[in-house]
């Protein structure tokens, strides 16, 4: 946390934190004791909720085991069901807290970070994100194809992101955000990108990025596969058509209206160049 900075918990009393697993013995106690470690340092409750999905490699045990002993971490179990995103809401869901968290479980999110995203979130912003673009170094650890894959990925969100809006990092999966973003949206299951999807049909009007380095994972196998391109598709396919189709009404009601002085249309034009495809997907 900055030194010398004062947060404002006036209507923030308590955080919670989702750290989605699928097979993380080898890193998840780590993780806890630093993610415990960090949240300390702030002035307010705080809670951890690891949910996961049906583990097989003794992940549940662990952490069930954890939570008795360590105040402040509850153990949600999914069965007969997959998808981070899915994870993180349903975390959520099982918390009434005002100001909500979503960490991976595999160390490449430094928990030490946790302090300046839930600060920057206290002290006004709709949103918190943690960056791997805002400095150059970032990514250094990842192979050329990994980074070159990240960066394609985030300038095919930038036609359905919102004008004004945008960010260096809408696919980062650590950020911090008030629950009012969020509010009586359903989102998608599938996927890893559940930041993009809250940037865009949220209630988000004001966003702060804190650059971090991305680590390397120290234990377990990445659940990134081909389908994580499928679903990732089908979610830009699903937020372009909206954009296009929505009513000013929802548009009123996701914090999207178009910008004065823009004409109508501007916006749909803007995605139908882009994904010249998506009135037939």
């Amino acid at each position: 946390m900055t030194p010398g900075v004062t947060i404002n918990v006036a209507n923030y009393k308590k955080f919670a934190l989702v750290v989605p697993t699928l097979n993380e013995a080898e890193n998840i106690v780590t993780v806890l004791d630093r993610a415990r470690q960090a949240l300390a340092q702030l002035p307010l409750a705080w809670e951890i909720l690891v949910v996961d999905d049906d583990s097989t490699d003794g992940t549940v045990e662990i952490v069930r085991r954890y939570s008795e002993s360590h105040a402040g971490v509850r153990l949600l179990k999914r069965y007969s069901q997959k998808g981070l995103a899915g994870a993180i809401t349903y975390g959520w869901k099982h918390t009434d807290v005002g100001i909500l968290g979503v960490m991976d479980a595999d160390l490449q999110h430094p928990p030490e970070l946790l302090p300046e995203l839930v600060t920057r979130v206290c002290q006004g912003s709709d949103i918190a994100i943690a960056s791997r673009y805002l400095h150059a170094d970032s990514m250094e650890a990842w192979s050329l194809p990994r980074r070159m894959i990240s960066r394609l990925s985030v300038l095919a969100s930038r036609p359905v992101q919102k004008p004004g809006l945008r960010v260096s990092d809408p696919t980062s999966g650590f950020f911090v955000l008030r629950r009012e973003c969020i509010a009586g949206i359903e989102f998608q299951p599938a996927g890893f990108k559940l930041l993009l999807e809250i940037l865009v049909q949220g209630h988000v009007r004001s966003v702060a990025e804190i650059p971090f380095k991305f680590g390397t994972r120290s234990g377990g196998k990445s659940k990134a596969n081909g389908m994580t391109a499928v679903h990732y598709f089908w979610l830009l396919c699903r937020l372009a058509r909206e954009a296009v189709f929505e009513t000013p009404q929802k548009r009123h009601l996701a914090g999207n209206e178009p910008r004065k002085g823009n004409p109508p249309g501007v916006g749909a034009n803007r995605l139908h160049m882009s994904f010249p495809w998506i009135a037939v997907v």
